[in-house]
């Protein structure tokens, strides 16, 4: 099929909507605020993810029963992944500390022909990876290893900082095994397998020594027991921090036993058990013991990270590679045999490695151009759309250690911007990260690509420049899957009518969408139906049957013609009730002559033949037949004109405390013509149900 047909229903305030979206097209939804066009978002893709988000979108009406009610979409089986641009895309994507937008490089750079070099790479490093892959010895040593390393603390000129594990565990003596006499009864808690938490009980209970003479624990009498100094003992002998360091080294260092030469193990047993401080020779040893630890750790990191992005910037690769070899005898202090055992099959697979390193360097060269190709292509695509848009950033793909990131920088600044959101506008922020978005769809190319609400917040310059770089062009959306959900009228005119042949290569389909009691349907909206003011008003007055629209809509047309002569006061007059027409001079009302009146009517009968001052005046005058009318009334947008009308006249209760009903009344559907071009809002419903709902209730106490 060439179409997908979506129902939805029950979800949040819609009932039911069907939605028609053209395949390979872009698919243009225009409505009101409050209709509910994120909820379609979310809802479609909450069915194609199946994640469960959708039973959220439940209304709140239906919340109470189980199995009434609950939401449904329908038509999205063969939409396989949707992609939706909206504020949470913004705020859970854009705008890293460290990248424009999350996963750039995914975005970017990550072609089908960079993983196919990559692979290629990794081939020729799949030997060595094997010898750390699934290896748990390796793991597990490294990890003691790495363990032990970092218990030394930066080494100084002095030897071993104070603050470091290793001094805090052994520096005075290791108390555990060399326990003061007067400690000796508590041997069994002292060498537990968690003493420092018995130390930290310990030490806690003296804070409350002095409240009593009785023990804080147990209650009996200190003194009597001979007991009275026990806790403050413990509390001058142990520090429960150094404690818990020497009961977690100690088993590092067994667990690494075999990997010690036999003098180094004597030795760390001397140090580990010794009943007094630290000499300055044990310290020299253990700072020795400390670089050959690190050397190895460094090594096998190295290795272990072996890969194109460690090698990419090696202009000497075989010079790399060799500089990873082990060689033990220089690392006398680990020179044992489970260390050769480890160590031995690793440099016979760097030994292999060196034999094909021409044609490792020759696949690392081939990867790099096809690198630097995206890099350029990329940030020429995305800085062009910047420059258009008016906006002094400019984007750069840099380097990271095991990636490639896109970078935020400022043209007055070098250096690239960490936390972007903190420097862009609101319309910044969105405009830049719909065009990261649009980089995102070309690259995941899902069936569906979402824009909920994309450019309402821009002028119409930048409103251009992203519409322009969404849909034109062969790096665009032009023939995908899109749904743009949209309030914003002006997308809508530059895309079906005004600049229809520059989009036409997206082959845009709109549809205004309407909603009652909240049933959302869809009206097709062609070139033709996007008119000037001065045409929808003289449209109306032609198809409209009721006299008091046909007025309504003439004062409008010689409004926005700038007619204000005698025409346009007349049917002021009219529109107000007034019983004779008249006219303002210097501030003040006049009524028109008879010859002025006469003269009047004749130019208005040119537009209404059938017009009569005084009928209408009775129509309008008359409570009975205005609400008649406008019970009678189609449109909504006719329906809240006679209101308005019906209101001034008839004054009922309840208007003056509605602001909001107010502003639409005097506002936005008085004079409706913000927009040179615009949709007729007798054909197209305009009108929010709500304000209808609000004039009907008024009414209806009258």
């Amino acid at each position: 099929m060439s179409i997908f047909k979506i129902e939805i229903e029950n979800c949040n305030n819609i009932n039911r909507a069907e939605v028609i979206l053209k395949k390979g097209s872009l698919n243009i939804k225009y409505g009101p605020n409050g209709l509910g066009k994120s909820t379609i978002a979310r809802a479609i893709k909450s069915q194609v993810e199946k994640d469960g988000s959708l039973a959220t979108l439940k209304p709140f009406k239906y919340r109470k029963f189980e199995k009434q009610g609950n939401p449904s979409v329908i038509g999205a089986d063969d939409i396989k992944a949707v992609l939706v641009f909206d504020d949470i895309y913004v705020s859970q994507f854009v705008f890293q500390k460290e990248e424009v937008v999350k996963n750039s490089f995914d975005i970017f750079i990550k072609s089908e022909g960079f993983i196919e070099d990559a692979n290629q790479i990794e081939d020729l490093l799949k030997g060595l990876k094997e010898s750390f892959d699934n290896n748990e010895i390796i793991e597990a040593t490294t990890k003691d290893l790495r363990e032990l390393y970092e218990a030394f603390g930066n080494s100084t000129k002095n030897g071993l900082p104070k603050n470091s594990r290793m001094i805090r565990a052994f520096g005075s003596g290791n108390n555990i095994e060399n326990i003061p006499d007067e400690l000796i009864p508590y041997k069994d808690f002292i060498q537990s397998e968690t003493p420092a938490t018995w130390i930290s009980w310990q030490i806690k209970g003296n804070e409350f020594s002095e409240l009593s003479e009785n023990c804080p624990y147990c209650s009996s009498n200190i003194a009597e027991s001979g007991n009275k100094d026990i806790s403050k003992v413990v509390e001058k002998t142990y520090n429960g921090k150094s404690v818990e360091h020497l009961g977690a080294l100690q088993k590092v260092i067994t667990s690494l036993g075999g990997y010690f030469e036999s003098s180094c193990q004597k030795k760390l047993d001397e140090i580990t058990r010794s009943k007094i401080e630290l000499s300055e020779k044990e310290i020299d040893f253990l700072k020795d013991l400390r670089k050959d630890l690190e050397t190895l750790i460094s090594k096998l990191d190295g290795i272990r990270q072996m890969s194109f992005y460690a090698l990419r910037d090696v202009e000497k690769i075989e010079d790399e590679v060799k500089g990873l070899k082990i060689d033990l005898n220089s690392l006398d202090k680990i020179n044992s045999k489970d260390t050769q055992d480890v160590v031995n099959p690793i440099n016979e697979k760097l030994e292999n490695l060196l034999k094909k390193v021409g044609d490792l360097k020759a696949k690392i060269n081939t990867h790099k151009k096809r690198i630097q190709v995206a890099i350029v292509g990329q940030e020429k695509s995305v800085n062009n759309f910047l420059k258009l848009a008016g906006y002094k950033y400019i984007v750069k793909i840099k380097a990271e250690a095991e990636s490639y990131q896109m970078k935020l920088v400022h043209e007055d600044f070098d250096e690239h911007i960490e936390m972007a959101s903190a420097h862009l506008s609101y319309g910044e922020k969105n405009a830049f990260a719909m065009v990261l978005f649009m980089h995102q769809a070309l690259k995941e190319a899902p069936e569906l690509v979402v824009l909920d609400d994309p450019v309402s917040s821009f002028d119409k310059t930048k409103k251009f420049a992203i519409l322009n770089e969404l849909f034109k062009g062969q790096n665009s959306l032009c023939n995908r899957t899109v749904l743009m959900l949209t309030h914003d009228v002006e997308p809508l005119i530059d895309i079906v009518k005004t600049l229809k042949g520059a989009f036409q290569q997206a082959t845009p389909t709109a549809h205004f969408l309407s909603s009652v009691d909240g049933n959302i349907s869809e009206l097709e909206v062609y070139k033709d139906d996007i008119q000037s003011f001065a045409k929808i008003c003289m449209e109306n007055i032609e198809n409209s049957d009721d006299c008091i629209i046909q007025c309504i809509y003439l004062r409008r047309f010689f409004e926005i013609n700038n007619i204000l002569g005698l025409e346009y006061n007349y049917l002021s007059s009219l529109l107000h009730c007034r019983p004779r027409p008249g006219f303002k001079e210097h501030g003040s009302l006049k009524d028109m002559d008879c010859g002025q009146a006469e003269k009047t009517a004749a130019t208005i009968k040119e537009y209404i033949p059938d017009f009569s001052y005084d009928n209408i005046i009775a129509v309008i005058s008359d409570k009975a037949v205005m609400l008649e009318r406008f019970s009678a009334a189609s449109a909504n947008c006719d329906k809240i004109q006679l209101f308005r009308i019906f209101n001034e006249v008839h004054n009922p209760s309840g208007v003056n405390e509605n602001v909001i009903l107010r502003k639409f009344l005097n506002e936005s559907f008085h004079i409706e013509n913000e927009y040179i071009m615009q949709l007729n809002p007798r054909k197209f419903n305009i009108v929010p149900d709500y304000i209808i709902a609000e004039c009907e209730r008024i009414i209806g106490n009258c």
